[in-house]
């Protein structure tokens, strides 16, 4: 599993979790709680990867801050 970092926040606006993985443009979720969110977004994480991957994009190795779970 890769180590990037996660920000997860409630947005009233949208009535649910979001989380946004800063390091990886685009990348986010949304989730009705904490562990949905997470859940969501670690699935993201992977689609992303495989899609760069496939285009030929280079991945950002993950800087190494704190990743809440």
């Amino acid at each position: 599993m890769y180590k990037y970092e996660i920000i997860i926040y409630w947005s009233e606006e949208d009535e649910a979790f979001i989380a946004e993985v800063p390091e990886l443009p685009g990348c986010a979720a949304d989730g009705a709680s904490y562990q949905e969110v997470l859940a969501n977004v670690e699935k993201v994480i992977e689609e992303w990867i495989e899609t760069a991957t496939e285009l030929g994009r280079p991945i950002p190795k993950p800087k190494g801050r704190l990743r809440y779970a």
